[in-house]
């Protein structure tokens, strides 16, 4: 495994940042790296999430009690979804060290920073002093200026078209 980690953003309106981060994630454990994937606004019920719990050695958290999107939630479900992202990132964080992760997937993470359900301190807080050896990618839409600045890598996913648009949504297997 590599000795140096780096930071990878996967962001924008077009689909494909879980994806990226899951196809690194499976090629990063198929190369015996140990990865950490934490979804945040997602309740990990995905046929991504359910095809890398197969794999030995990933461990999958995902945080999302009240199953909405953020701008469904009331006020409640908002404090909940707020409380329950940071118990997972701290889990997430804290195993991914303890347990000496190379890779560590923060899915949708930018989205619960730019939500309000995570405080920007803790992720940065995190991303300055995170292990050598710890390779971390963020995704979701408007990563900060603070979290740019960190990046290694930064992919931008631009929606051209997309099906939505037609009042087609998401097939399981495709999008789910």
């Amino acid at each position: 495994m590599s000795e140096t980690g780096l930071i990878h953003i996967y962001c924008g309106e077009g689909k494909g940042k879980t994806t990226a981060a899951v196809g690194l994630a499976v090629r990063h454990a198929g190369f015996g790296g140990k990865v950490v994937l934490a979804q945040f606004l997602k309740d990990g019920t995905s046929s991504e999430c359910r095809a890398l719990s197969k794999l030995e050695n990933v461990t999958m958290l995902a945080a999302n009690p009240c199953g909405k999107f953020s701008f469904q939630m009331t006020e409640e479900e908002k404090q909940q979804c707020s409380a329950a992202i940071g118990r997972t990132f701290a889990a997430a964080t804290g195993f991914a060290v303890r347990e000496g992760a190379t890779l560590l997937v923060l899915d949708e993470v930018c989205a619960a920073v730019s939500c309000g359900f995570l405080p920007e301190s803790e992720l940065l807080a995190f991303l300055d002093g995170k292990p050598d050896n710890l390779e971390v990618v963020l995704t979701g839409r408007n990563p900060s200026e603070a979290l740019q600045a960190r990046a290694d890598y930064i992919t931008e996913m631009v929606k051209r078209r997309h099906p939505f648009d037609k009042g087609i949504g998401a097939r399981k297997g495709i999008e789910l």
